[in-house]
């Protein structure tokens, strides 16, 4: 398959590299900073695969979906906007897949997660907190990855309600409220934790990225299939639709 990358950073970087050791992939394109972004560069390209700045992709987006070509979307920080977006999708016709992370096991830890979330609801004595740490450079507080995991959570059990980020001095958590923690710290690829706790056991559900060759790698494979599944069936989708098919 053929894509079109944009964004040059670290991450497009480590996808150009996934697809050139492919052997059956394609790189037509990698758009930075300073390339205009309209919709005919991205002709010829099976899928594109974003990997930039909450700004950049936004304003990005409508040249991206005017092409018809099907987009993945690994930038972050834009939560707020989803609606919006997801409405842009549908009004396009056009086919787009977001994650806040493509790690297939970062996915695998995320499903481990809200079933430990599950399984503990109906045990008051467990307690269970989320935490992250990542390189020094990452732009967004907490990661999307462990927001996508404090909503897991959320859904999965019912004694919580809220996601708070960071704590006053003049207050206590509340027991429907779910803690999400981050570190920012020298060069560390990525580091998710659920803590699990009651007074008589800790459970600690984690997963460490040894490098970005995991995200690159879950990238171009979510692209593949939402190029084919763009010819049958566009719309707005996640990782989780995307493994939902595999494990069938």
């Amino acid at each position: 398959m053929r894509f079109t990358l944009v964004g040059n950073g670290r991450m497009g970087k480590q996808v150009a590299s996934v697809i050139s050791q492919s052997g059956c992939h394609e790189t037509v394109a990698v758009l930075d900073v300073d390339t205009p972004v309209v919709p005919e560069v991205f002709h010829g390209s099976d899928a594109i695969i974003d990997f930039t700045v909450r700004d950049a992709f936004l304003g990005n987006l409508p040249a991206m979906l005017s092409s018809g070509v099907p987009i993945i979307v690994g930038t972050t920080g834009w939560d707020d906007v989803m609606d919006e977006v997801k409405k842009k999708v549908s009004l396009a016709g056009a086919s787009l897949l977001y994650s806040a992370n493509f790690s297939l096991g970062v996915n695998i830890f995320l499903r481990s997660v809200r079933e430990a979330a599950r399984l503990i609801a109906p045990f008051p004595q467990f307690d269970i907190a989320f935490a992250e740490q990542h390189h020094t450079a990452k732009a967004d507080f907490p990661s999307g990855t462990a927001l996508r995991a404090a909503d897991m959570i959320l859904s999965a059990n019912s004694r919580k309600k809220t996601i708070v980020r960071q704590l006053s001095d003049d207050r206590k958590l509340a027991p429907d409220e779910l803690q999400v923690a981050a570190l920012r710290l020298g060069g560390v690829f990525g580091k998710h934790t659920a803590f699990i706790d009651s007074d008589a056991d800790e459970i600690v559900i984690s997963h460490t990225a040894k490098n970005r060759s995991g995200f690159a790698s879950g990238a171009v494979e979510a692209a593949s299939w939402l190029a084919l599944r763009h010819k049958t069936k566009p719309g707005f989708y996640t990782m989780d639709d995307f493994l939902n098919e595999l494990l069938s």
